[in-house]
């Protein structure tokens, strides 16, 4: 799976980040009971933290990119976590996808389409999940996405 998954991402024109250490007292991902919890992973673009509010200083298509960006994270420490063998995803069970937006942005499923879509093209069946996209004032540092995702993995 994993070579197949590295495949998709270059016919996307996409490739994995590095893993992401942590900002502050947390791990990038707990494994219990048949699941993976991985924290929220901010967006970067050519190095720099993806910044700004929607529906303030940011447009739709700026969030999702940054969603897809959060998504690509995910699965960096996804990959990471399971010691590179991506095959160990059984499914893809759910986002938490969190829009730094105006009060009177309402697009915040349009925003999460973004990390959402990469997981199903990333994972096929396997990667259509539940969501939460939900609207904030702000995010850590100054983030315009954050994006967390619990993941079924085989033994």
């Amino acid at each position: 799976m994993t070579q197949a998954i590295d495949a998709k991402l270059a016919e996307l024109g996409l490739s994995l980040p590095e893993a992401a250490a942590p900002v502050a007292a947390y791990v990038p991902a707990v494994e219990a009971g048949g699941l993976l919890h991985v924290s929220g992973q901010l967006p970067f673009k050519d190095g720099a933290l993806m910044t700004g509010r929607l529906g303030e200083d940011r447009e739709l298509e700026f969030g999702q990119e940054a969603a897809q960006r959060c998504g690509l994270m995910l699965v960096a420490q996804i990959k990471k976590a399971l010691g590179g063998d991506l095959s160990r995803v059984e499914r893809i069970v759910k986002l938490g996808v969190f829009v730094n937006s105006a009060a009177g942005f309402t697009d915040q499923p349009k925003v999460a389409n973004g990390a959402s879509e990469l997981m199903q093209a990333l994972f096929g069946d396997a990667g259509l999940h539940a969501r939460s996209a939900v609207g904030v004032p702000v995010l850590p540092l100054g983030a315009v996405v954050e994006v967390d995702a619990v993941v079924a993995i085989r033994s």
